[in-house]
């Protein structure tokens, strides 16, 4: 088994513990969404079409060439390929994307009530840059072209009326921006139902906590 065959099968099984864990979390739900990580410089491996995040087994995932979109083997591959592909081709630094509906941030997708990233440590850190891109249909060009776009300046971008999409520089950190993202949104939304005000932090204190704290380096994108 050459090196390449080798990082294929670790990110295909990666990729099936990541849809258990989304699932087992509530940030997946049945076949909705679809997850990839980047292969090589111009190769990713995504979920096929209709395959059901809790249940993926390695052939399921389908390896796609990011440039000219083409699969190999059988099964088709997520109709959202125009969302990674772009994504990838926009950010060489991106190495997963995970494109979800969880319940929290999906509802914040069909308001017009935007995030605050500086509630508390993690949320400075992983939302830090949110982005936003009117509702197109999935898996359609234009979505894909949109988010790719706006994917030059954020990590975070939220589908109008449609879900999240989220990518960083493995797959650990993709998962915990889409937990935090779900966080946030669930406190933003209780706070707004129950009258409270939450009380963000300075642009400053945000400013000096991810130039200066140590938390992780500041993205550079």
């Amino acid at each position: 088994m050459n090196e390449l065959e080798s990082r294929r099968n670790e990110i295909k099984q990666q990729l099936c513990q990541l849809g258990q864990y989304m699932l087992n979390r509530e940030l997946a739900w049945g076949n909705s969404g679809n997850i990839s990580a980047r292969l090589s410089d111009n190769k990713m491996i995504i979920t096929g079409s209709g395959t059901d995040m809790g249940q993926l087994s390695p052939p399921d995932l389908v390896q796609v060439d990011i440039e000219s979109r083409e699969w190999e083997g059988t099964l088709k591959p997520s109709k959202e390929i125009p969302m990674h592909a772009e994504i990838y081709k926009h950010r060489p630094d991106a190495q997963a994307i995970l494109h979800a509906s969880p319940f929290w941030s999906t509802m914040m997708s069909c308001t017009n009530i935007s995030y605050k990233s500086e509630l508390f440590v993690e949320s400075m850190y992983y939302l830090e840059r949110v982005a936003y891109v009117d509702y197109f249909h999935p898996g359609s060009h234009e979505l894909g072209a949109a988010v790719g776009k706006k994917s030059e300046d954020a990590n975070i971008i939220i589908l109008k009326n449609h879900g999240v999409i989220v990518f960083d520089s493995s797959i650990k950190e993709a998962r915990m921006a889409l937990e935090t993202l779900e966080m946030v949104s669930r406190m933003i939304i209780t706070a707004q139902i129950g009258g409270i005000s939450l009380q963000a932090l300075s642009s400053e204190v945000s400013a000096d906590f991810l130039n200066n704290a140590g938390y992780k380096p500041r993205r550079t994108y």
